[in-house]
């Protein structure tokens, strides 16, 4: 019998042997939103480049209001206006975001003075610094400021455009092959006849990995026969960084895929023990890496979740790791897997989880009514108040 490799050491054993498939290339900020950075990003500049106020009021030199608690307005400084350097015993108006007089070390808000004509009396003591934004404060020239293997947000592409940038390297979209498997399985759209039920794996992956940030290279249906099969493994390994199916992968008499890697390509790694999910395949076939994930629909999003994302995240050049988990007590008993990790599909209320009625590989409405996973791992049995990891489905 094959031993059933746990679930932290698979995902490691995954990234590890996964290879990068994508080349690189160079793209303008304005294309470059959910791209993957290919290199670290080095600010050559200041943000701001100069010390600037915070406020709207008036620049002065602290010392200058030591002996005096009015000054004579010397300079009007607005946004994007270069200053003139202030004059002493003076204090110039300044407004946020203009740049700091040189001889000037403070800004009092406007709220915090008397106007009479050109003179400015001050109610409260100031101190050097107050209200000024330092050179460098944001970024200091010199600091890296994004990380190779980091996936543009739009406040990252705000980020590159503060520093000046115009375009930046980026690894090319990831071609992502899905198969499913199964005679038993008809295209939604067409009548079912006995024995049949409706495709939901081929939607449900395109869309994950679409979602994921990546690229359908081609979708395909296999029946259950080797010749289909391996039609079916060669044609999307020659269009294909890296291949996602369903199906195929346990030890029926009709489970193909995993005979097709055998006779044309090297398993890695077989049996997971996690429930559900624990039939799923690391390989690679025709010399194209695949990740065979088991049919049953709600096995399916587990392990793409878990495992899938995480792969095609490394082949895409990604630095991605499982969400940060959040802790939550339950309201429930169950008595916990002997051997396998569970990932039970759970409301969350208060930090409060509840269970939904159907914990069943092949239901997939649960996943829709619930919030996340609650991680129960091997050997741990549940009961109220006890507390494990959970991952919301918004965070994958």
């Amino acid at each position: 019998m094959t031993a059933l490799m746990p679930f932290k050491d698979a995902i490691q054993h995954i990234k590890n042997a996964l290879p990068l498939a994508t080349l690189t290339e160079r793209v303008s900020l304005d294309h470059a939103l959910g791209r993957i950075l290919s290199q670290d990003i080095v600010s050559h500049i200041d943000v701001p480049p100069a010390a600037n106020s915070a406020m709207d009021g008036f620049a002065v030199r602290s010392r200058d209001l030591q002996d005096t608690a009015t000054l004579s307005v010397s300079q009007r400084i607005a946004a994007g206006n270069a200053p003139t350097p202030l004059t002493p015993s003076t204090c110039a108006r300044i407004f946020t975001g203009a740049e700091i007089p040189a001889g000037a070390d403070a800004v009092v808000m406007q709220e915090n003075t008397k106007q009479q004509n050109d003179q400015i009396t001050f109610l409260q003591a100031v101190k050097p610094n107050d209200n000024i934004r330092p050179a460098g404060q944001d970024i200091a020239k010199g600091a890296q400021v994004l990380a190779a293997g980091k996936r543009l947000s739009a406040i990252d592409i705000g980020v590159l455009a503060s520093i000046g940038l115009t375009c930046v390297d980026v690894f090319t979209p990831l071609k992502v092959g899905v198969l499913t498997t199964g005679d038993e399985l008809q295209q939604p759209g067409q009548p079912l006849t006995a024995g049949q039920i409706y495709n939901s794996n081929g939607p449900l992956i395109e869309s994950l990995v679409i979602s994921a940030g990546h690229q359908v290279s081609l979708r395909r249906h296999a029946m259950d026969s080797v010749e289909a099969t391996q039609t079916a493994l060669k044609e999307l390994s020659d269009c294909s960084d890296i291949i996602i199916s369903s199906g195929g992968v346990s030890v029926g008499e009709e489970d193909h895929v995993k005979a097709t890697i055998e006779q044309n390509g090297q398993l890695h790694l077989w049996k997971i023990a996690i429930k559900p999910g624990k039939p799923l395949v690391f390989a690679k076939v025709f010399d194209t890496p695949l990740l065979g994930l088991p049919g049953n629909p709600s096995s399916t999003l587990v392990t793409f979740h878990l495992f899938a994302r995480l792969a095609l995240a490394k082949a895409a050049g990604e630095s991605l790791n499982l969400p940060k988990a959040l802790r939550v007590k339950c309201d429930f008993s169950r008595k916990g897997n002997k051997s396998r990790d569970e990932f039970l599909r759970v409301h969350v209320n208060n930090g409060v989880a509840t269970p939904h009625v159907q914990q069943s590989s092949g239901a997939l409405l649960a996943a829709s009514q619930t919030d996340g996973y609650l991680h129960v791992p091997a050997e741990h049995n549940i009961s109220p108040n006890s507390e494990f990891d959970f991952y919301p489905f918004n965070s994958f």
